[in-house]
């Protein structure tokens, strides 16, 4: 429990600092899709490189947060979030003065290590104090995402107009002021009780790190190498590999970082589904739409970044919308209209051509951020519902790390499909726009057959 009362602390205050780590995190995830193409001109770099440029943070990002979120129940959130605010800020700092692709490979690693570390702690802080309060929970959560969703649609559009005034560097310099006030703020806030009965598993943590790795590296390197290649093949292998020998460890290890009996429930299971569709689809498709607006419309960084500004206005808008629809009628009204329209948003995109205008492109510009927004905020209140708020920190890295995982794989295979210049790019949206919509649409059907109200 918290040392004092939770009055003492302002409903708008605890929401206002924990939302920090969600918006530089989250901003990270987007800022840099409209700065690929500088940074490509900057280092000489290929697609691929750019792909690991993106990747290395969201793969460091999923690998270790099972970990963090063992460690924030067992330490106390507020310690762990402090220290992933720190660890996110020294390394944009690094990320900004990269003389390398390499070295800013690394430093992007670093910060999604930091956002592995702020995330769950967060999100565990906000579980704890409004654990009585399902309602006033409800709209804490609904506006952390909210404050996540805006900043990833931001991204772009802030991307942009530094770029405009400065250069690609500038975009990973501007964590540096929201992370001083998040631990400046963050010393106000009260610290949670730790679980004793947490450890850690050390191997287990080796080889879940192993196992994403490795699938990612494959796929991201599937186009230069081909499928015929040891190294492609091999690595598709020895990730399936060591997921089966993770599920093993697990079930033996004392301390797990992934409790496996976390997906007795089935509302767990779809709700970590929901996001894992989600991140996937939408990571992999700005992606390609940033390679879209820049390399085939020949759009500026500039009118690139101000091109994204309607999924900005579509996730203030829904975000909000989700919390008064969960307070009516609970998670699965949301999570069912925000996943019909964003597999609508996907199917529209197949209008990207080679020379589309852009006002037809704000139909599907909207329904994605829109689609989201709906469905996040109901998804993450669901999952913590589902397990005692001792655990919040785990459900929480639990369900992050699926979403950030996907997402990267979303990535390297939208990538791999826009290898090889602006047909190529086109082929790719359109490909990935019917198999997005077509999986996002069959996911809605089995979200109603199956999920329940909390």
């Amino acid at each position: 429990m918290y040392a004092v009362k939770k009055s003492e602390i302002s409903f708008g205050f605890v929401v206002g600092t924990t939302s920090l780590a969600f918006v530089v995190s989250q901003l990270d995830v987007s800022i840099v899709n409209v700065a690929l193409p500088q940074i490509g001109r900057s280092f000489t770099a290929d697609v691929s490189t750019l792909q690991w440029i993106v990747d290395a943070y969201t793969i460091a990002f999923a690998v270790l947060m099972l970990s963090a979120g063992g460690m924030s129940d067992l330490f106390g959130s507020k310690r762990l979030f402090q220290a992933g605010l720190l660890v996110f800020g020294l390394a944009s700092i690094g990320c900004g003065l990269a003389w390398s692709p390499l070295a800013l490979i690394g430093f992007r690693a670093i910060q999604g290590a930091g956002s592995a570390i702020m995330i769950p702690s967060s999100l565990s802080i906000l579980n704890h104090m409004f654990s009585a309060e399902p309602n006033k929970r409800s709209r804490a959560v609904s506006l952390w995402t909210a404050a996540g969703g805006v900043s990833i649609a931001a991204g772009p559009v802030l991307g942009g107009l530094l770029m405009q005034i400065s250069n690609w560097r500038m975009i990973f310099l501007v964590n540096i002021p929201i992370c001083l006030i998040g631990i400046l703020c963050s010393i106000k806030l009260k610290e949670s009780a730790g679980n004793e009965n947490r450890g850690f598993d050390i191997p287990g943590q080796l080889i879940w790190m192993l196992a994403i790795t490795a699938l990612i590296a494959a796929i991201i390197e599937w186009h230069h190498l081909g499928t015929n290649s040891p190294f492609i093949y091999g690595g598709m292998i020895f990730s399936a590999g060591m997921l089966g020998l993770f599920v093993w460890r697990e079930k033996k290890a004392r301390a797990p970082i992934l409790p496996l009996d976390l997906f007795k429930s089935t509302n767990f299971n779809v709700l970590i589904g929901v996001g894992m569709v989600l991140n996937g689809t939408y990571y992999g498709t700005v992606f390609i739409l940033s390679l879209y607006l820049q390399n085939v419309l020949n759009y500026s960084s500039i009118a690139a970044g101000m091109a994204f500004l309607p999924l900005t206005a579509g996730f203030i808008i829904s975000n909000l919308t989700s919390g008064k629809l969960m307070q009516k009628y609970g998670i699965r009204v949301p999570i069912l209209i925000g996943l019909f329209i964003f597999s609508m948003g996907c199917f529209c995109l197949l209008i990207a051509g080679p020379n589309t205008p852009y006002w037809q492109l704000l139909v599907p510009f909207l329904a994605l951020p829109l689609g989201m927004g709906l469905a996040v905020p109901a998804m993450t209140t669901g999952t913590l519902a589902t397990v005692d708020r001792n655990r919040s920190g785990i459900a929480s890295a639990v369900l992050n790390t699926t979403r950030q995982a996907a997402g990267a794989v979303g990535v390297a295979l939208f990538g791999a499909m826009a290898t090889g210049g602006t047909t190529a790019i086109v082929q790719a949206i359109m490909i990935s726009s019917v198999s997005t919509g077509a999986c996002v649409l069959l996911y809605t059907i089995l979200v109603f057959t199956y999920l329940k109200n909390n």
